[in-house]
């Protein structure tokens, strides 16, 4: 969520930069310093009878003590005529505080100085890519096709268990789930992350802290008793661990990784790009999260990227990174790039992951702040990162990789998986 103060103190900038987001609704921000205005004037209206109640009961005691009961007697009408005005003051005051902030979580985040112009996809910018897109042997099959030859993934029967979207992985369909699971979170903890295993649902207050709400509602599933969220990523429980908490400086950068299931309702998607692992409603992930200092937040997005690049080169698998247009970023983002590795039997890029700076959007709306060298309250920055996503991650390793021998697996999954193979 945005800050009031810099809104108004940079009232240009603010919609200069929700042009580059394409931002539809630039009206809300004069609607926010408006309300802002009525919020100030009622305030001082309430804070000016507030203080003649004050006043007048002071004076009671003393006209009291002297034995003025006249006069004490007309100070009291005074104070039952003020607190009479005050609760009008009040009620008033509580409903433009509530305007105020159901209007301020409208605005989305500002995408930072280096998030390039555009609208689509087709704007994102490539920074850099790496790896050999492999020639496949005629006959090769899409990923679908392997996970039934090999009995790898039953999609019919997650269908049936549950519906569309929802997989069974099997025999060494299953063992390679838990080999990725294992080798990216033994990864970003060999890199500094502290490994968290955090809930799989949350409640309202976790998901409006991350920014799932009010924006991403209908793309969550919700458990309607308990008002719970099932979560998207495990960005927003994660995250979510340190809300109302004032950290020591000495104590930050935190960093997090965690592996959880995530569940997506990906409603409006159709049509062959959600075939077989493309897309689907539940999914694993390993997921980083840190927070920072504000000034280091962007080299920290920087050395996050080159940590997710790392892995992929690991993976063997051809990428390329992307840095996302303002048409193109989420909701809450400042800046975010995204990594896609190539499916060689789909001939396409696939997204694998998304690093992104929320800069102080989240923990605004979260509190989560650090004491600076002055001993003042700062917010954090907040930035997260898949490392990796799973499906779309198996997809290509089984594409990329199938052989008249077998699916081969990159040396780093050796140990893990127990074999070489795939067979």
């Amino acid at each position: 969520m945005l800050q009031v103060q810099f809104i108004r103190q940079n009232k240009e900038l603010v919609l200069e930069r929700l042009a580059v987001k394409h931002f539809k609704e630039p009206g809300i921000v004069e609607e926010v310093l408006a309300l802002d205005d009525q919020r100030k004037k009622l305030t001082l209206e309430y804070d000016e009878t507030q203080a003649k109640i004050n006043s007048a009961s002071k004076e009671i005691g003393k006209l009291m003590a002297s034995g003025d009961k006249a006069g004490a007697e007309t100070r009291k009408q005074d104070v039952a005529a003020f607190k009479q005005a005050l609760g009008p003051i009040d009620e008033a005051l509580r409903k433009t505080e509530k305007d105020l902030h159901d209007t301020l979580v409208k605005l989305p985040n500002l995408p930072g100085a280096n998030v390039p112009q555009g609208k689509t996809p087709e704007d994102n910018v490539e920074v850099r890519g790496g790896g050999s897109k492999p020639v496949l042997a005629e006959g090769s099959v899409p990923h679908w096709d392997l996970a039934k030859k090999y009995d790898l993934i039953d999609f019919e029967l997650g269908n049936k268990i549950t519906g569309s979207g929802f997989p069974v992985y099997k025999n060494k369909g299953a063992r390679l789930q838990r080999a990725l699971i294992s080798y990216f979170l033994d990864y970003n903890t060999a890199n500094g992350y502290t490994e968290v295993l955090p809930p799989y649902m949350v409640n309202e207050a976790s998901a409006y802290g991350t920014g799932q709400l009010p924006d991403k509602e209908g793309q969550m599933y919700f458990v309607t008793e308990d008002n719970f969220y099932l979560i998207p990523t495990a960005e927003v429980p994660v995250t979510n661990i340190y809300r109302d908490e004032i950290l020591k400086e000495s104590e930050l950068p935190v960093r997090m990784t965690a592996y959880t299931p995530c569940f997506r309702r990906e409603a409006g998607s159709y049509g062959k790009d959600v075939r077989g692992l493309n897309r689907l409603h539940q999914f694993e992930k390993v997921e980083l999260v840190q927070l920072v200092q504000p000034d280091k937040s962007y080299a920290v997005l920087e050395e996050m990227v080159q940590h997710v690049e790392k892995l992929l080169i690991s993976l063997n698998l051809p990428y390329r990174i992307l840095n996302l247009c303002g048409g193109d970023m989420s909701f809450t983002s400042a800046q975010t790039y995204d990594f896609e590795v190539w499916s060689a039997a789909q001939e396409k890029w696939l997204e694998v992951s998304s690093v992104s700076n929320f800069e102080s959007y989240q923990t605004n709306r979260m509190k989560i702040r650090y004491k600076d060298e002055n001993g003042k309250n700062q917010l954090v920055h907040s930035l997260n990162g898949s490392s990796l996503a799973l499906p779309r991650i198996v997809a290509c390793l089984l594409e990329n990789n199938q052989t008249p021998g077998g699916i081969m697996l990159p040396e780093a999954l050796h140990h893990y998986f127990g074999s070489d193979r795939i067979a």
